[in-house]
């Protein structure tokens, strides 16, 4: 491009050069050659200032377009930093009980992220935990704690308490329940509703399959672990509720957060399940709200930004609303 521009100013002062000198007589001719001489040194002198001319002229653009490129990357950084243009995936597998929970926070956060989707993958407590440990998920949910035989380098983020409600089927007369009736009633030392001052029938178990989360604090806080006799073990939340809702001999244990009018839940030693009665305690049958992320891996962008929302305040008012107990106000 400098050669070339060079070339052009060259030819054009060598053109008006010879037109010069075509104009003398022929006598003239070694004024002539002289003329020509000393236009062909100032062609050549031009020649040098207009290439050099091009030359700073194209360094100078040259450092501009540079520091114009620098100057968006940067920008592009900062954006990118602030989360504002986040776009991709965000995967999360595990607890049946948490479906409400990451639902509503997945769609807000999808509102306010137009370019990100985020996917539930529900499979249970156990697989969600493994699912983090393996990498397959971006984010686990576990509707209880980490436990010394699971897999290692995870971490445990409670955003949530929740309540385990015993369901019954809304014609079943019994209102109230003690925590040491639900473990006699569950491991099969009492059999009959009458024994509990409700109808004579024969009781019907319901619960959770083995690695459910719910299944875990349902035991652990009832102390009927690997001793519970069920007549169904099912695989969701919503599978305990419609069971229980068609079968007026059953009962069931469910999160509180996924509880409709179709079952009638019962009060435990007079405590009904609320956010107040979880917060204090009175309400016994109750487990954390996990999100479990890998210690080794680094969250994609709009990984990590979903995880903060849903970590943080901003996510109380919406985890209040699914009837679970938000952990940070």
């Amino acid at each position: 491009m400098r050669s070339g521009r060079a070339s052009l100013v060259m030819a054009g002062i060598l053109s008006a050069a010879l037109v010069a000198a075509g104009c003398g007589s022929s006598s003239g001719t070694t004024q002539t050659s002289s003329a020509a001489g000393s236009s062909a040194k100032t062609t050549e002198a031009a020649a040098d200032t207009a290439a050099s001319s091009g030359s700073a002229t194209a360094d100078s653009a040259a450092d501009s377009a540079e520091k114009t490129s620098s100057g968006s990357a940067e920008a592009s950084s900062a954006a990118a930093s602030s989360g504002a243009e986040i776009s991709g995936t965000v995967s999360t597998d595990g607890s049946t009980s948490m479906e409400k929970v990451i639902t509503i926070l997945s769609e807000q956060f999808q509102n306010d992220h137009p370019g990100v989707t985020v996917t539930y993958n529900p499979t249970g407590s156990s697989s969600g935990i493994t699912a983090a440990s393996e990498g397959s998920t971006d984010l686990g949910l576990a509707s209880r704690d980490l436990k010394d035989d699971d897999p290692q380098g995870l971490t445990a983020t409670t955003i949530a308490i929740d309540g385990i409600g015993i369901i019954v089927n809304p014609q079943n007369t019994l209102d109230d329940i003690s925590l040491d009736d639900i473990a006699k009633v569950y491991t099969g030392e009492i059999t009959n509703w009458s024994d509990l001052g409700g109808s004579d029938g024969e009781i019907v178990c319901i619960g959770r399959e083995a690695g459910s989360g719910t299944r875990d604090g349902f035991e652990s806080i009832t102390g009927t672990k690997d001793a519970c006799k069920l007549s169904q073990e099912l695989t969701s939340t919503g599978d305990v509720i419609q069971t229980v809702a068609n079968n007026p001999n059953a009962i069931g244990y469910a999160s509180i957060a996924d509880l409709n009018d179709t079952v009638k839940t019962l009060t435990v030693d007079g405590v009904a399940p609320s956010e107040d009665t979880i917060l204090d305690g009175t309400y016994k049958i109750q487990r954390n709200f996990n999100i479990i992320t890998n210690d080794s891996a680094t969250l994609s962008p709009q990984a990590q930004a979903f995880f903060d929302y849903i970590t943080s305040a901003d996510a109380a008012d919406l985890i209040s609303k699914t009837g679970a107990v938000p952990v940070n106000k």
